[in-house]
């Protein structure tokens, strides 16, 4: 019994000279380990403040403000390994975690490029929710960024989701980044006209329409093109996408209804298309139904 109870004592004596040894260690790491943890939650809340005045996604901002928290906690648990002298642990988790990674990559490697290609978007968005914008072929306006795909609805109601991935790979085209977006209409006057005065005309006209900006953008008329029985006035003007109360087909409408009113006011003759047919035999053409 003696002798089992001086083992005993030795084996407690042993590990208390180990704890005593190995105090200094744990004391270390563990102010290794706290200080990461406090970083890590600064970091956190720094990087969620930051993405979520730069994005429309609070949610995202929020995943991957965690995701900043998460890597930085397994960094300070890897350093406090470390300093206790558990390499080998450390090292094993590394392996471990690299090797689960390449086979969870493998097989699901489409989820993780359009995964990833979400994450660059949310860094690096080039569109907005709201924006209108051409995606992989789809024209529609921006309702959601998810980290698998971006969620557009086009203009005849349809939701369409496009994988990040292919957004990343395909040119994006943002027609209301800036919150200013060109339309245009073309009218096409008589050959002979006082093309001056019909200009004037129309821009008295179009700076009378609501919805068209004036100072920010000018509103240009420009002779487009010589049809065969037209002279053809492009008139371009420029509409504020932020202001959701504007209507652009609305606008469009009453510009060219206006337009033509005055015009057709000013004594302007607004002709169609002329056919010229020329008689060659000096026969007669006969005109008429059979």
């Amino acid at each position: 019994m003696n002798k089992l109870f001086d083992e005993l004592w030795i084996s407690m004596e042993s590990y208390f000279a180990q704890l005593i040894f190995l105090l200094p260690k744990i004391l270390l790491a563990s102010v290794v380990f706290a200080f990461f943890y406090f970083l890590a939650n600064r970091s956190r809340n720094f990087v969620n403040a930051r993405l979520t005045n730069n994005m429309d996604d609070p949610l995202l901002a929020t995943f991957l403000s965690r995701v900043v928290k998460i890597a930085i906690v397994i960094i300070a648990l890897l350093f406090a390994l470390q300093i206790l002298g558990l390499a080998g642990i450390a090292t094993g988790l590394i392996t471990g975690a690299s090797v689960s990674a390449i086979v969870i990559g493998f097989a699901f490697k489409d989820i993780g490029e359009n995964f990833l290609a979400g994450i660059m978007l949310a860094f690096h968005r080039p569109f907005r929710v709201g924006d209108t914008v051409e995606l992989d072929g789809y024209t529609g306006t921006v309702v959601a960024l998810n980290l698998r795909n971006s969620r557009i609805k086009t203009f005849d109601g349809k939701d369409i989701f496009i994988p990040n991935a292919n957004v990343i790979k395909n040119p994006v085209v943002n027609y209301t980044m800036d919150g200013f977006l060109r339309y245009d209409f073309t009218i096409g006057l008589d050959y002979g006209s006082d093309v001056n005065q019909a200009i004037q005309v129309i821009m008295k006209t179009m700076q009378q329409i609501s919805g068209v900006l004036q100072e920010e953008k000018k509103i240009t008329i420009s002779i487009s093109n010589l049809g065969t029985s037209t002279l053809d006035l492009t008139v371009y003007y420029w509409l504020d996408t932020f202001d959701k109360s504007i209507s652009s087909g609305v606008v469009k409408t009453k510009a060219v209804q206006q337009t033509l009113d005055a015009l057709t006011a000013a004594g302007f003759y607004l002709p169609g298309n002329v056919m010229e047919v020329k008689n060659y035999n000096e026969q007669a053409v006969a005109v008429g139904n059979r």
